[in-house]
């Protein structure tokens, strides 16, 4: 039976979505950096405990990786780019995301594969 609640890389990925939510109390932030950064923190915090719960969920971990891309260009596309500490909180907590996300796939590969044994 797959453990739950285990892997490094949700829990990492779910300490940089609080922390990418929390960011707006601490970075100069307009409008579209406040609800980019809450929203983009919720949704990464979210998809790290399905894949904490769910650890043979193997899409949970391409969310992540899908997020982590989306945070990243959040700057240019919602044009907070000149906000310096909401784009940088952006740009490091999207390739983290990223990272995070790839690295935790063979994991919950593996984990699926376990699961499908197991029917």
């Amino acid at each position: 039976m797959t453990r739950t609640w285990h892997r490094w890389q949700d829990w990492a990925a779910l300490a940089i979505g609080v922390l990418t939510l929390l960011s707006p109390i601490v970075v100069s932030t307009d409008t579209a950096a406040l609800w980019s950064l809450i929203v983009f923190g919720v949704l990464i915090a979210g998809t790290a405990l399905w894949s904490l719960a769910q650890p043979g969920s193997v899409a949970s971990e391409y969310v992540h990786a899908v997020l982590g891309v989306l945070l990243f260009i959040s700057p240019w596309v919602f044009g907070y780019s000149d906000l310096s500490g909401a784009a940088w909180t952006s740009w490091i907590a999207g390739v983290l995301t990223v990272a995070v996300g790839l690295a935790a796939v063979p994991a919950a590969q593996a984990d699926h594969r376990g699961l499908a044994g197991q029917h």
